[in-house]
């Protein structure tokens, strides 16, 4: 795991999808704790089912008293992603990718992008995805991976700094429903395949 300065990433500004108001990142864990979803787009279509997936944890967090916020790193898509109600948590823009480089998110090159672009387990990816009714787009940054924070009330601690190797890397339920100590009653959907390069859908 890559050591993070919280109180710095703390300080990166996120804007509400809702509001469009701009708040500290830091203000997400100030009273509550906080599971943070970093998605590589929003009209990724591995990210959308991630989503989803994620999503089933909401009512447990939630009766918890912990929050689901999800963050991607533009716009692009997420007007889409709303109304396709991928998503049960708050969601969040961080446009200048601050967040995502504090946090230790790679960067894809024009080079890796390519050859999985063309590959077959893109294509099998996206019929995977869509036997579920969950389908993606090219639109926007195809460059960014993702990954997950989970912060204790008031940034005492971090309890899960989860970094994407491949675009298909996630956190399972258990693993998330464990760090911040809930009990899950829901059951893990079958992960899409996804290239080891990078997942363009």
């Amino acid at each position: 795991m890559a050591t993070i300065d919280l109180a710095q990433v703390g300080k990166n500004l996120v804007k509400s999808a809702e509001t469009g108001e701009s708040i500290e990142l830091r203000s997400l864990w100030q009273d509550k704790p906080v599971v943070l979803f970093f998605l590589r787009r929003f009209g990724c279509q591995v990210c959308r089912w991630m989503a989803s997936e994620i999503s089933k944890l909401e009512p447990d967090l939630q009766a918890s008293g912990i929050a689901l916020v999800g963050i991607g790193p533009e716009e692009v898509g997420l007007k889409e992603f709303i109304e396709g109600g991928f998503f049960k948590g708050s969601i969040y823009v961080d446009e200048p990718k601050k967040c995502y480089k504090d946090l230790c998110f790679k960067r894809y090159t024009a080079l890796s992008v390519v050859p999985a672009a063309l590959g077959k387990k893109v294509r099998d990816v996206a019929a995977q995805a869509s036997a579920e009714g969950i389908k993606g787009n090219f639109s926007g940054d195809l460059l960014q991976s993702g990954g997950m924070l989970i912060v204790d009330k008031g940034g005492e601690k971090v309890l899960l700094h989860f970094i994407q190797d491949s675009p298909g890397d996630h956190v399972p339920l258990e693993d998330i429903a464990k760090a911040v100590g809930v009990s899950a009653k829901v059951t893990a959907g079958q992960k899409p395949v996804c290239n080891d390069d990078v997942c363009t859908r």
